[in-house]
């Protein structure tokens, strides 16, 4: 009896797993052009937000909430990057990875960047 649910329990789990290989996807299959224009679109994206942090609104502001307001504003430069990647068939869940990534990551920076800014404004006064 255990054998048969052993061995019912690996086919369900096989079963399940079937889904990945439609989202499986490898690096390879893009073009020196493609990866040209999802730099740009990268350098473009944290560009905004160099810009965003350097107006004098989100220097009176606290700091999470700049960053947040920063981030917002920036977003759209951030949604181009995404257009590449569908135009260039690469899966929705991929692109959409990497985009989170690239906006945690950005997102910490700039957060980082605002509270340094803070403590060095507070230490001169």
């Amino acid at each position: 009896m255990k054998k048969i649910l052993f061995f019912a329990l690996l086919l369900a789990g096989i079963n399940a797993f079937a889904d990945d290989a439609k989202n499986e996807w490898h690096n390879t299959v893009l073009s020196d052009a493609t990866i040209e224009k999802i730099q740009q679109a990268k350098y473009q994206y944290k560009k905004c937000v160099s810009d965003e942090m350097q107006k004098p609104v989100y220097q009176e502001q606290d700091t999470r909430r700049a960053t947040d307001g920063i981030m917002n504003q920036c977003e759209p430069v951030l949604a181009k990057m995404r257009e590449v990647y569908i135009a260039e068939k690469v899966p929705a869940i991929v692109a959409d990875r990497h985009l989170k990534q690239m906006r945690i990551q950005t997102t910490r920076s700039a957060l980082q960047g605002m509270m340094f800014s803070e403590a060095a404004r507070k230490a001169a006064q």
